[in-house]
């Protein structure tokens, strides 16, 4: 049975910069952190916003989409050809409706945007593993992508391997560039989210923003935050969560990242 994963992906410099310890905690996965390799992969990026659940069915080697400007050349450069898995989409779909979510589409033009491929070209470099991507949904809250993920609990028997990716805080407005400390307010809220989590609170996660310290400020738009949620539901209420990885970036920019270990 599979384990289920937060992973702060912040900034897309993430996949050429070679200074940032989030970018070696995720080349280091496959060795120190889950060695098991999926059958397919499901991962729900923060870059991905719809009004009803979506799931991309992509036969075949995706293409990358470089859904950000003004980054260095190389960026635009990189390629994750990984495949697509129709069948895990339509799986996906199945699982969601009988949950009860009635209106699940379809996207056979929709590929691999950063909040994928850019962990993932780390996390498993040899783009082998079939990948599918499903969407948020930024005008709902938190315990909706958490029921979202308790629908699609049963993947983890069936060798797939479900990822959140997004970002612990999310405030690219008040970004620093004094990369000496961390901001008071932003490492509130880090440090509240990871007492939560580990402490099983996950009902308080899903109300982070009556419940949390600086909840808003730390996630002005939800649509970072809310892959975590998914991940989080997917893993079961029984589930215990482990932090993962941590580490800052511009002052306000946690990578913080978590496993949520299911029961065996």
């Amino acid at each position: 049975m599979m384990d289920t994963f937060f992973i702060s992906h912040g900034s897309p410099t993430l996949s050429i910069d070679e200074s940032m310890p989030a970018r070696h905690f995720l080349q280091s996965w496959g060795e120190k952190v889950f060695e098991e390799k999926p059958k397919a992969i499901l991962i729900i990026s923060a870059h991905w916003e719809t009004c009803e659940p979506t799931v991309n069915v992509v036969q075949g080697p995706m293409d990358t989409i470089y859904d950000f400007n003004g980054f260095p050349k190389p960026m635009y450069q990189i390629k994750y050809p990984a495949p697509g898995a129709p069948e895990l989409a339509m799986r996906v779909k199945e699982l969601l409706k009988e949950g009860g979510f009635k209106q699940v589409k379809e996207d056979k033009s929709r590929v691999l945007d950063h909040g994928a491929w850019v962990p993932l070209m780390l996390m498993y470099p040899n783009a082998d593993i079939l990948i599918c991507q499903l969407s948020i949904q930024t005008e709902e809250n938190g315990t909706y992508h958490y029921n979202m993920g308790k629908m699609l609990a049963p993947l983890r028997n069936e060798g797939v391997l479900i990822i959140g990716s997004g970002s612990a805080t999310h405030n690219l407005r008040l970004l620093s560039m004094d990369e000496s400390f961390v901001t008071p307010w932003a490492l509130e809220f880090d440090n509240w989210l990871k007492d939560s989590l580990l402490d099983g609170r996950y009902q308080d996660v899903n109300e982070y923003e009556k419940k949390a310290p600086y909840g808003k400020k730390a996630h002005p738009h939800p649509d970072h935050f809310y892959p975590l949620h998914v991940a989080m539901g997917a893993a079961g209420e029984k589930a215990t969560t482990e932090q993962i990885h941590s580490s800052w970036r511009d002052g306000t920019l946690s990578y913080a990242s978590y496993r949520f270990k299911t029961n065996k």
